[in-house]
C-alpha cells in the first residue's frame, strides 16, 4: 500500500473504527496494568466505552460503514456505501465523545477528539471555499499537525489544574513533534511518526515528572491509551499493523527507569485521593455559567474536568460531598445521566486483586494432579480460595463485585487446570456471561454451573466428583446451588429507598438471593435482622463467611443468636477476606 498523503471523512471513520478496536483489545491488559491504587483505576474501560459511543454517533448521524475486509470503513471506492462528509463525521465524533464520555480519561480522551475533529472541520470548510468537493481528502500533514496542537490546548483547558506527568504530558509533546515535523515540510505519515516517537518518550518520563508515579514503578495509563490513536492512524495512512495484545502483564510492561508496568493516571494533585465519591453528569446551561461552576466545584473536590459548550457540558469531579456536586449544577442548569461511583471500594478491591493473584501465583503448586473433570472458580477473598481448594478446586480466578475477571482470564484458568473437561464456578452474577463464552475459546470441554454467590459455590462444591464426567457434575451441583438459600450483608454507600424503607448512606443492607430484606444502622443488628428473616426451623446449616469488616464480637453474637432462636441449626464460621460484604451466609 502507498502510504496516504491526506484522509477522508472515510478514512477519518476507519480510524474511529481502528482506534476502537484496539482499546476493546487492549482494555483488559490497561485495566490490569493499573498497578498504582487510584480512584478512576479502569482507563481501559472508560476509554473504550467513551470510543464506543463515537462509534454509535457516527452510524446514526449517515449509516453504518461497510466494511472492506481490512478493517477499514468503506469510502468513495466502495460500491457499497458513499463517502459521507466531513462535516458530518466530525460532527458524530464531538457529539458522541461528549455524551458518552466515562470517567475523568473518557472525559479528557473526550477533549482530544473534539479539539481534533474541529481543526480537520475547519480544515474542509475552508477546503470547500475553492471549489473542491466537501468530501475531498482535506486532512494532510499540515491539518493534522494543527489538529493534534489544538487537541492537547482544548485538553489543557478542560482540566482545572493540569499536572504534568499524565496524558497530557504525552499529547502535549506528541503534538509538539508533529508540528516540527510539518514545519519542515514532512509527509503525513513522517507527522504521525514524530508524534507517536515523541509520545512513547514522554509516556516512559512521566514518572519522572511525578515522584507519586516514580515511587509505584508505573507510567501513565491514559497516555498509554492515547498512543492507540496514533497506532490507528498509521494503520489507517501507512497500513501499519496494530499493537498486539500481550498474553500476560510481563509482556506489556513498559521499562521505567528499572521498575516496569503500566498504571493509571493520578489525581490532579499528583497524589493519591482521599476523596470517595467519583460524580459525573451531562448538564444543560448556559456556556457563561461554567467557570463560576467550576469555581463551586473547586472547594468541593478535585479531578475536575469540565468538557462542552454551546449549551451542554459533560462534567466530572472527585469529591466526598456528592448532593452539593450535584446542586451546583442544579445552580447553574440542568443535570441529567448523573452516575456516581465509590471510589474506595474500586480501589480496595483493585489492590486485593492485584495481591491476591500474586500470592496465588506464588502459592500454586507447581504440578497438578490429572483428573477427568477439574473445577475453576471465581474467589472474591483469599479465605475463601482456600477452603475451595479444600474441597477440590484445581485453579481459581480472583475477581469480585466490581473487579470481574475478563473471559481471557477465564480461558487461561482453564487451559491451566489438569483436565479436558472442566466445570467453571463464576460466584457472581456479573461474571456468568463471561464464563460462558469460554467454551468457544478453548478445545477443552467446558460447562458452566451459573452461581451468583460464594455460598452457592461452596454447596456446589460438595457433590463435585473428578471422576464423573463435566456434565454429570454440572447437574448435581447445580441441584446443589439452588437448594441454598445466600444471604450477604453490605453497606450502603449513598442514600436511597427500597420497598423495606429509606436507606441513608451508611445503613447495613441483608440481601436474601439478591434482594434487600433488612435495613440497620449497625453490622451486627442487621446481621441478627438478617437471621431472624432468612433462617426457619427447617433449616439445618448456616455457614457463616466472615469478610473485610467482620469481627469476632460480631460473630459470636451471630453464633449466640442462632443457638438461642434457632437450636436446631449447626452454624459453621470460615474465614473468607471479601471485600465490600463482611459476611456472606450460605443457609442449607
Amino acid at each position: 500500500m502507498t502510504a496516504k498523503t491526506a484522509l477522508g471523512p472515510a478514512d477519518l471513520r476507519s480510524l474511529i473504527s481502528v482506534f476502537s478496536t484496539a482499546l476493546i483489545a487492549h482494555k483488559e491488559v490497561i485495566n490490569r496494568l493499573n498497578v498504582y491504587p487510584v480512584p478512576d483505576g479502569d482507563t481501559g474501560t472508560n476509554m473504550s466505552l467513551t470510543v464506543g459511543s463515537v462509534l454509535e454517533a457516527i452510524d446514526e448521524a449517515v449509516g453504518p460503514a461497510a466494511a472492506d475486509g481490512s478493517g477499514h470503513a468503506g469510502g468513495a471506492g466502495d460500491a457499497n456505501s458513499a463517502e459521507p462528509e466531513l462535516d458530518a463525521i466530525c460532527s458524530a465524533i464531538a457529539k458522541g465523545s461528549l455524551m458518552g464520555a466515562r470517567g475523568n480519561s473518557g472525559v479528557i480522551l473526550s477533549q482530544l477528539l473534539r479539539g481534533l475533529v474541529g481543526a480537520f472541520s475547519a480544515a474542509g470548510d475552508l477546503a470547500g471555499t475553492d471549489g473542491s468537493a466537501p468530501t475531498a481528502a482535506v486532512i494532510d500533514a499540515g491539518v493534522m499537525a494543527g489538529a493534534l496542537d489544538e487537541a492537547q490546548i482544548g485538553a489543557y483547558g478542560a482540566v482545572m489544574k493540569p499536572v504534568e506527568g499524565t496524558i497530557l504530558t504525552v499529547v502535549r509533546e506528541a503534538a509538539e513533534a508533529a508540528v516540527a515535523a510539518a514545519g519542515a515540510g514532512d509527509s503525513l505519515v513522517a507527522v504521525l511518526d514524530a508524534a507517536k516517537a515523541q509520545g512513547v518518550e514522554a509516556l516512559a518520563r512521566t514518572p519522572e515528572m511525578l515522584p507519586v508515579l516514580a515511587e509505584a514503578g508505573v507510567v501513565d495509563a491514559g497516555g498509554t491509551g492515547f498512543l492507540l490513536l496514533l497506532d490507528a492512524a498509521l494503520h489507517v495512512v501507512d497500513d501499519r499493523p496494530m499493537p498486539e495484545v500481550p498474553t500476560d502483564t510481563a509482556a506489556a510492561k513498559v521499562p521505567v527507569g528499572g521498575a516496569q508496568d503500566v498504571g493509571a493516571s493520578p489525581d490532579e494533585h499528583g497524589d493519591i485521593s482521599d476523596l470517595r465519591y467519583e460524580v459525573m453528569f451531562l448538564l444543560d446551561a448556559p456556556d457563561d455559567s461554567i467557570d463560576g461552576f467550576k469555581n463551586v466545584w473547586a472547594g468541593l473536590g478535585d479531578s475536575i474536568v469540565v468538557v462542552g459548550g454551546d449549551g451542554l457540558f459533560n462534567c466530572h469531579v472527585h469529591t466526598d460531598d456528592i448532593g452539593a456536586a450535584i446542586e451546583a449544577g442544579i445552580q447553574v442548569g440542568r443535570p441529567h445521566r448523573i452516575r456516581v461511583t465509590d471510589l474506595q471500594e474500586e480501589v480496595e478491591e483493585e489492590r486485593w486483586v492485584r495481591e491476591a493473584a500474586a500470592a496465588q501465583a506464588d502459592d500454586a503448586p507447581e504440578q497438578l494432579d490429572p483428573v477427568p473433570t477439574a473445577v475453576v472458580a471465581v474467589s472474591p477473598g483469599d479465605g475463601i480460595t482456600r477452603i475451595f481448594r479444600s474441597l477440590g478446586v484445581q485453579v481459581s480466578v480472583t475477581g469480585g463485585q466490581t473487579m470481574n475477571p475478563s473471559t481471557a482470564q477465564m480461558v487461561e484458568a482453564v487451559e491451566a487446570a489438569p483436565a479436558d473437561q472442566v466445570v467453571i464456578l463464576p460466584n457472581n452474577g456479573n461474571i456468568i456471561p463471561v464464563a460462558q463464552q469460554v467454551n468457544d475459546n478453548t478445545s477443552k470441554s467446558v460447562v458452566v454451573v451459573p452461581t451468583r454467590g460464594v455460598t452457592e459455590g461452596l454447596a456446589a462444591l460438595v457433590t463435585y466428583d473428578p471422576q464423573a464426567s463435566a456434565k454429570e457434575n454440572a447437574v448435581s451441583m447445580e441441584d446443589a446451588a439452588e437448594s441454598v438459600v445466600a444471604a450477604e450483608i453490605t453497606q450502603a454507600v449513598r442514600d436511597s429507598s427500597c420497598p423495606v424503607g429509606p436507606i441513608a448512606e451508611g445503613d447495613f443492607l441483608g440481601l436474601v438471593d439478591g434482594e434487600i430484606r433488612t435495613i440497620a444502622g449497625s453490622l451486627v443488628e442487621s446481621a441478627v435482622q438478617l437471621l431472624a428473616v432468612a433462617v426457619t426451623d427447617e433449616h439445618e446449616i448456616v455457614s457463616i463467611i466472615e469478610g473485610v469488616g467482620a469481627s469476632d464480637a460480631t460473630t459470636r453474637s451471630l453464633t449466640l443468636w442462632l443457638e438461642e432462636h434457632r437450636p436446631d441449626v449447626v452454624a459453621e464460621v470460615h474465614h473468607g477476606g471479601q471485600q465490600h460484604y463482611p459476611y456472606y451466609l450460605g443457609i442449607e
